[in-house]
């Protein structure tokens, strides 16, 4: 397992990476000395450190401390669940994240939507479903309204949401037969699109991360993937209308996409979050999207009816192109534990190359404003500082 001792970050020099030798360098000058950057960096972490920081634990708002030992061992974000947050919440995690090793402090994430899907209503407000969002409000409006939002979940140290829901939906759910319903803001592609990106817009705009989901749309899917396994409209269904406010997304420079559990016929009859053609072949080769991605619950019906527990379905998922990884339930601590010991093995069989896993990690770092070359980088970053501004902890510039 990771320890403090194991992450100690070193300088590469300067406050930067270093720049690249010219190409036409003399026998007679310095030898070359390859550029620093988070991946160089990275290539002397154990499999064990690397593992840790794809994964997110989950935690209840209410008990954060519970999770303190595995953010003491580097995992790379925390997931709230609730529905009752405490008044003390921004407290309790700058507490918790004193613990991550080298400063690295984990992604802090919930699921703030709108409707019934809300963790911490009571702190930030109240937000329509989605599809009376979509129905009711301008594009304008709707982000405005994410931004607020937004703005009074960074206060309390949460720094990404899982929303918002771009799935093309005009169903009756959430229910066990469709996972969306009024979660989405449209049956309509275009409405989908425009309404989603401002939401998410409206994040970005307060220092929040939005993660766009389900993709490539769970509208008219099979059935929940938290209950067993489930497939997607035909891609060439897709193509019309469920993939279109993910193009938008992508289009708009979106930062982070969570891929559904579920099948796409026509593309792969693996889940979504588990196979490379949806993940490398569509998400990046045909969506040209470069930005964080991360699963569903490795922990939903539609993973385990295949008889994976967490710990492999994650090695299958970075092995496919994911970068993060997230389960609802399981003891965190034991989960964790076998999820390092099965990259390890995955790693050692060339099942996951040490590449595939740098390079997910460093997504991940990315997200968090992360440069393990600067001198800054025990620094925790940015989002933290902007919290302590709003506590009136350190002064206004």
């Amino acid at each position: 397992m990771l320890t403090l001792a194991g992450l100690v970050l070193v300088s590469c020099g300067g406050s930067g990476p270093t720049p690249l030798p010219s190409p036409r360098a003399s026998a007679s000058t310095s030898p070359t000395v390859a550029a620093c950057s988070n991946q160089t960096m990275l290539a002397k972490w154990t499999v064990d450190q690397l593992a840790e920081q794809v994964v997110a634990v989950p935690v209840l708002e209410t008990d954060v401390g519970t999770v303190q030992a595995e953010v003491g061992q580097g995992v790379g974000g925390i997931l709230l669940y609730g529905s009752d947050a405490p008044t003390d919440l921004g407290v309790q995690l700058k507490s918790l994240e004193a613990s991550a090793p080298g400063g690295i402090v984990p992604l802090v994430m919930t699921d703030e939507e709108g409707g019934g899907v809300q963790r911490m209503a009571n702190l930030v407000g109240s937000l329509p479903w989605a599809r009376e969002m979509g129905s009711t409000m301008s594009p304008a409006e709707i982000e405005s309204l994410a931004e607020s939002t937004g703005q009074a979940m960074l206060q309390q140290g949460v720094t990404m949401d899982l929303a918002p829901v771009l799935d093309v939906d005009g169903g009756v759910g959430p229910n066990a037969v469709d996972p969306d319903g009024s979660r989405s803001f449209s049956p309509d592609p275009t409405v989908a699109s425009n309404d989603g990106v401002a939401f998410a817009e409206g994040l970005i705009g307060a220092g929040v991360i939005p993660v766009v989901k389900h993709f490539p749309g769970l509208g008219g899917a099979s059935a929940n993937t938290d209950d067993g396994p489930a497939s997607t409209l035909p891609y060439s269904t897709l193509q019309g209308a469920g993939l279109r406010p993910f193009e938008a997304a992508v289009n708009a420079g979106l930062p982070a996409v969570m891929v559904s559990d579920a099948s796409i016929p026509g593309i792969t009859t693996l889940p979504a979050s588990l196979s490379s053609a949806a993940i490398e072949g569509l998400l990046e080769g045909q969506l040209h999207f470069h930005g964080l991605i991360l699963t569903d619950s490795l922990s939903a019906g539609a993973i385990t009816a295949l008889g994976l527990g967490v710990a492999q379905a994650t090695v299958e998922s970075i092995a496919a192109g994911s970068d993060m990884v997230m389960f609802s339930s399981g003891d965190p601590a034991q989960v964790t534990a076998a999820i390092d010991a099965a990259m390890v093995v995955a790693v050692t069989d060339g099942q996951v190359s040490t590449s595939r896993l740098v390079d997910a990690v460093s997504q991940v770092l990315a997200a968090k404003d992360v440069d393990l070359c600067s001198k800054a980088a025990l620094a925790q970053p940015r989002w933290s500082e902007a919290i302590e501004r709003t506590r009136g902890i350190i002064p206004n510039d």
